[in-house]
């Protein structure tokens, strides 16, 4: 049977209130300078994806968060508040891979090209990216942060959360998701018997090993029941890297 991918489902309309990852807590503040809360404009709609800086002039979301127009916000704990720390960038322009399927979510991974570049200092810092393809082990315990909602029918605040959470083996997510799941280029996260996942307005959000992105939130089964599918970025590095370096900076 066809799964219910969360195309629609992670990204948050802000008129809902954002709320939180599921099973989290509330993040130590500014303890993940890398993170960025997108706002995103399209065909008279808005909607909110999560993404990560990895350049002072590039964030990196999942390829479904596209939108007509997106501001970035970083150095953000509490989005509903203007905080000292933040800094309002627009995007200049959205670089999906060119492989993205919006029928399956294959290849959901997003550069955002910023207007300007982002002002580094302790509260805005890009997160390391993988230097190699290795593979994560099944097991290995990892950090998701975002501002989306804590379950179906639940709102919260505005106030930035995190979680941690475990790579599970590929056959998790076949078993559950069948051929829509791709291992190659796709990352099993999330253990069945505990209730802690990623959920609705997440989508984009970093999966962080050992202060390195290894994972972009992508889908699940519409629940927020784990496991659920997050882009693995290892794959992508050279056209990361390729992408980056067409708009080396000057």
């Amino acid at each position: 049977m066809q799964p219910l991918l969360l195309l629609v489902a992670f990204l948050l309309p802000p008129r809902c209130g954002a709320g939180e990852i599921i099973g989290g807590q509330e993040a130590r503040p500014h303890s993940h300078p890398y993170m960025a809360y997108l706002q995103i404009q399209t065909a008279g709609q808005q909607g909110v994806c999560g993404g990560f800086l990895v350049r002072e002039d590039f964030v990196m979301t999942a390829a479904h968060c596209l939108g007509r127009t997106i501001n970035v916000i970083l150095g953000a704990h509490n989005v509903s508040r203007q905080e000292r720390t933040q800094q309002h960038i627009p995007v200049l322009r959205a670089i999906r891979h060119p492989g993205y399927s919006e029928e399956n979510l294959l290849n959901d991974i997003m550069l955002l090209k910023l207007q300007n570049r982002a002002r580094l200092n302790r509260f805005v810092r890009p997160v390391a990216l993988p230097r190699s393809q290795a593979r994560l082990r099944p097991g290995a315990l990892c950090t998701v942060a975002g501002w989306g909602r804590v379950g179906q029918s639940r709102g919260g605040s505005d106030i930035l959360r995190d979680v941690q959470l475990r790579v599970q083996t590929d056959q998790s997510c076949s078993g559950r998701f069948g051929n829509v799941y791709k291992a190659q280029t796709e990352i099993c996260i999330g253990d069945q018997r505990e209730r802690k996942a990623a959920f609705r307005g997440d989508s984009g959000g970093p999966f962080v090993c050992n202060s390195v992105v290894q994972g972009i939130v992508s889908y699940g089964d519409g629940t927020g029941t784990p496991p659920e599918v997050f882009t693995r970025v290892s794959s992508f590095l050279p056209w990361i890297n390729r992408t980056m370096r067409r708009f080396k900076q000057q």
